[in-house]
């Protein structure tokens, strides 16, 4: 049984990571006043329990995490990835937008457009569209999943299956050489539909998260077209997707 410092410290811990998805180990031991030894092992714990997963100087949930708690994290990153997607933004026919922090923040740099539907199952980035001259916001319907600001289950999918889009935006929990993942089963499901309607598939991710795993498939690679994080393209990271993304940015 854990001692009441320690059952405070995992508590700060929990709640930190659910809150922004990563901790730095570093900022932990330094808070809370221990040594970094002592949050590496709470670390490790914490992914023997399948709450965490251990990084490089740190550790991230593995699971769904709020989107204003997202939204805090890797501001500056992200604005950098949505320039790089901006452009692939077309000014009129119909596109989709994922429920992400990433593709939001894309939303948000969109100033106007001739004749522009985007479809979302995101909340935040309906809202966001809605003031947006040539552009008409659509929701897919479907329940309401608080933990990530978005709308999922079968209406949202058979909403989707008799869609066609010429792009779709999408973020992902993490990512590998196979496949983009999500950390619920529900947001995975909705992405595979959203990919199946469309004719292009744009990702945006920031780098921490290529290489990573999370808690269910959703794109397959090879349906990728094009991949922007906030590196540059021929740094060693993300140049490796070259073989399996043909469009690197």
């Amino acid at each position: 049984m854990k001692s009441l410092a320690a059952e405070e410290r995992w508590n700060w811990l929990l709640s930190r990571l659910r809150e922004s998805k990563a901790i730095s180990l570093t900022d932990a031991a330094q808070t809370l006043g221990v040594s970094e030894m002592t949050v590496r092992r709470d670390f490790t714990a914490m992914e023997a329990q399948g709450i965490a997963r251990r990084v490089r100087g740190g550790a991230v949930y593995s699971g769904p995490v709020s989107f204003h708690g997202r939204e805090r994290s890797h501001a500056e990153e992200k604005a950098l990835i949505a320039a790089k997607l901006l452009p692939f933004v077309p000014a009129t026919g119909v596109i989709a937008m994922d429920s992400s922090t990433t593709v939001n923040r894309l939303a948000q740099e969109i100033v106007a457009a001739e004749d522009l539907t985007v479809v979302t199952n995101g909340l935040s980035t309906f809202q966001v569209l809605q003031d947006k001259p040539g552009v008409t916001a659509i929701l897919t319907g479907g329940a309401a999943d608080r933990r990530s600001d978005s709308l999922v289950g079968p209406v949202a999918t058979a909403f989707l299956e008799n869609m066609r889009f010429s792009r779709f935006f999408a973020s992902a929990a993490a990512i590998d050489l196979r496949a983009c993942y999500e950390d619920t089963l529900e947001e995975a499901e909705l992405k595979r539909a959203f990919v199946r309607s469309s004719a292009q598939v744009v990702i945006g991710v920031h780098a921490e998260k290529l290489d990573g795993s999370a808690t269910a498939a959703s794109i397959a690679l090879d349906r990728v077209a094009v991949l922007a994080t906030e590196l540059d393209p021929d740094e060693a990271d993300i140049a490796q997707y070259r073989p399996v993304v043909p469009e690197i940015v």
